[in-house]
Formats: structure tokens, C-alpha cells, sequence
């Protein structure tokens, strides 16, 4: 069995039979269950919510979580690509499965007790539950540790007042992981129902990005969550930052199916497009532009494939994860860029896929750690001083 889609440097003996079968039945469903209709959704601003029971039949909620809560207990890199033929077809149907998975899933696995796990984990892999996570705040996101968000103590468990922004699946979610400072100033992660009295999921409107995905505001107005619902096994900020690697990670992989979406766009469109007797994919500028999308997309490719292979043996730094979030971000986007720019007026047309990755990629490029953000990581790792002040 060979990768499908690019693969010039033929990388397939690097996946395992397991792997690229996972590869084939996501891009199958893909193209034939989301491509069709994603436009549909976009145009309409509405998040396609048929689609999650399938994402549970398929096995795709929490695919590299183990099979004994109901995941598939497959490879981390089995996961990327997930995330890979998701995100070429849409940004936002694979924020969905991110979310769903490891900012949700992969807290109650991680940070959660025996009793939580097979509470919530089978029905989150089902598609049964959604989920959402709530972190960023209205006046902080890449400084989190600054949240105002307090969990107070209180007979039986905590009384929670904030608020969460920029919130993926929260209007719709059953359950949301909230992290919060409790009276010692510490931060703790709890599971709250979305049905407890004083919650809100205001759902945020008016974007010009990821509008095939629901963004929400999260609003706590003395909302009781019982002790049980304390992830007991983390403290402090490691543990939401820990939830934020295995998001980038999948991120990693995604933004290059996203590249390889308006690649393949590009070839088609120039080589199709007849000015001045013939193909303008013919012109030296144009195909210059074809070339450096081809040969970032398949560095981006090794990257996230080395950067999973580390993963799955164990062997893995998070600052290998921002070098793979900010490189493969930045060569999405750039790669869009080129794109519009390759079909000139056609590029903003809604018959085009596009616009909406450019204007997706430009969430992603910001989501999970901005560029300038992971930047700072690489920086800090190679200097030993940080300078994020």
C-alpha cells in the first residue's frame, strides 16, 4: 500500500500497513462525505454536525488514545494523518477532531482518575459527547497564566466565575475542560457539564475564518462543579500546556494537507488555463511557484513525519512540536498566498477552495501558540534565556 497524494521522496515504507489504511479511509470519507458539501457550510457559516457520529463510527475521536475506553489505540502518526486529510479539506472539520480529542479526550486520559476515564472517554470516542476547552481568555491568550477565571472552594467541590474566549465546539458542547485558579492561586483543570446553572456558550458570530467550525465566548456565573469533577492528577499551567502539544501536534500534520489542497488546486488551474495559445502553467513564473509549494510541502511532510516518530517512540520535546506548528503554519499559509495569486481573479471566487483556506490558515497561523510564540520557544532552546517579556 502507497501514500496517497504527494510523495515525491516515496516516504510510503516509512508508515506502517495500519497507517496508510487509516490514511485511505479518512481521505475516502473526505472526498466523499465532506468535499461535496464544505462550500455549503462555509458560505453558511454552520458547522456540519451530522458528521460527528461518523467521526465516532470511523474511529477518528481520539483515534491514538487506548482501545480500552472505546478509542482505536492507533499510532500517533496514524493521527496525523487524520489530521492531514481533514484539514485538506477544511481547517475547521479537523479543529473539530482536535478539540475533540486532544484537548478534551487526551485531559481526562492524562490528568483525569480511573472513574472519569470510563465515564466520559467511550462516549466522547463515539461521538455520543462533544467537547470543548477552555483556556484563553478575553485580555489573555499567549499568557495564560494570567487568567482571572477563579475556582472557589466550596462544601461538595468549587464555585467557577469567568469567562473563556475564542472557544471551538463550546455552543454545542456537552462537556467543556475549564481551567481555572483555585484559592491558592494554582491552576487546576475541571470537568464542568455545559447543563450546570450559571453556564453560558454565547456563540461568537461575524468571522471572516474557520466558519464552517463554531467559535464560542464560555461564561461562568457561579457555576457549581462537584469535586469529582476535579482532574486530580495535575497542577499549575503544565497541565493545559501539555493539552496544547498534542493539539499543535495534529495541527502540524493538518496545515500541510490544507498546502497540499491549494497545491493540487494550483496544478489543475494552470494547466487547465489557456492565455496566449497556451497553458499558463507553461510560464517560468508559474512554475517557480508550483516548485517552492512542492518542495516546502514535502519538507513540511519529513518534519511532521520525524516529529511523530519521535512521539510515538516516547522520545519527544515539546520544542520539536513549535518548530513543526510554526514551519508547516507558515508554509500553509504561504502556499495559499501563491495559490491566489496563481489564479489571479478566479482566486477569490467562491468556485475555488482557495480564499477559504487562506482565510482559515490565518486562524491556525494565530490558534495554539502564535509564530512569534514559537519562535520565542526555539529561541529559548537554542539560547537558554527566555524572552517572551
Amino acid at each position: 500500500m502507497k501514500l496517497l497524494g504527494m510523495d515525491f521522496l516515496d516516504i510510503s515504507n516509512h508508515f506502517s500497513e495500519d497507517e496508510l489504511m487509516v490514511q485511505k479511509t479518512a481521505r475516502e470519507f473526505v472526498d466523499n462525505e465532506i468535499m461535496p458539501e464544505i462550500d455549503h457550510y462555509f458560505h453558511e457559516g454552520t458547522f456540519p454536525g451530522h458528521l460527528v457520529k461518523q467521526f465516532g463510527d470511523l474511529g477518528l475521536l481520539g483515534l491514538n488514545l487506548p482501545e480500552k475506553y472505546g478509542c482505536a489505540g492507533m499510532s500517533h502518526i496514524a493521527y496525523g494523518l487524520v489530521c492531514q486529510e481533514l484539514e485538506r479539506c477544511d481547517s475547521g472539520i479537523r479543529s473539530f477532531v482536535s478539540v475533540q480529542g486532544s484537548l478534551v479526550m487526551y485531559p481526562i486520559y492524562a490528568y483525569g482518575n480511573e472513574e472519569q476515564k470510563m465515564k466520559y472517554l467511550p462516549k466522547l470516542a463515539s461521538g455520543e459527547y462533544i467537547g470543548c476547552f477552555g483556556l484563553t481568555e478575553p485580555d489573555y491568550g499567549s499568557n495564560p497564566g494570567g487568567m482571572v477565571t477563579r475556582a472557589k472552594k466550596t462544601d461538595g467541590g468549587y464555585i467557577l466565575n469567568g469567562a473563556k474566549m475564542w472557544i471551538t465546539n463550546g455552543t454545542i458542547a456537552d462537556i467543556a475542560i475549564v481551567w481555572a485558579k483555585t484559592d491558592d492561586d494554582v491552576v487546576r483543570g475541571f470537568i464542568v457539564d455545559t447543563d450546570s446553572e450559571g453556564f453560558s456558550a454565547p456563540e461568537m458570530k461575524n468571522k471572516w475564518s474557520l466558519k464552517a467550525s463554531i467559535t464560542s465566548e464560555l461564561i461562568f456565573e457561579d457555576v457549581f462543579v462537584p469535586e469529582e469533577n476535579l482532574l486530580p492528577n495535575i497542577e499549575g499551567l503544565k497541565g493545559p500546556l501539555g493539552c496544547l502539544t498534542q493539539a499543535r501536534y495534529g495541527i502540524g500534520w493538518g496545515t500541510i494537507g490544507s498546502a497540499m489542497a491549494v497545491f493540487d488546486a494550483s496544478v489543475k488551474y494552470t494547466t487547465e488555463r489557456i492565455q496566449f495559445d497556451k497553458p499558463i502553467a507553461g510560464n517560468q513564473l508559474i512554475q517557480e511557484k508550483l516548485a517552492w509549494m512542492f518542495s516546502e510541502i514535502t519538507k513540511g511532510q519529513l518534519l511532521a513525519l520525524h516529529v511523530g516518530k519521535n512521539k510515538d517512540a516516547g522520545t519527544l520535546r515539546h520544542q520539536q512540536i513549535s518548530m513543526l506548528k510554526k514551519n508547516n503554519c507558515w508554509v500553509a499559509r504561504e502556499c495559499a498566498k501563491l495559490a491566489r495569486e496563481m489564479h489571479g481573479a478566479n482566486g477569490i471566487s467562491g468556485e475555488y477552495p482557495i480564499m477559504r483556506h487562506l482565510m482559515n490558515i490565518e486562524s491556525v497561523y494565530t490558534y495554539e501558540g502564535t509564530n512569534e510564540m514559537h519562535t520565542l520557544v526555539l529561541g529559548h532552546d537554542i539560547t537558554g534565556i527566555p524572552a517572551y517579556r
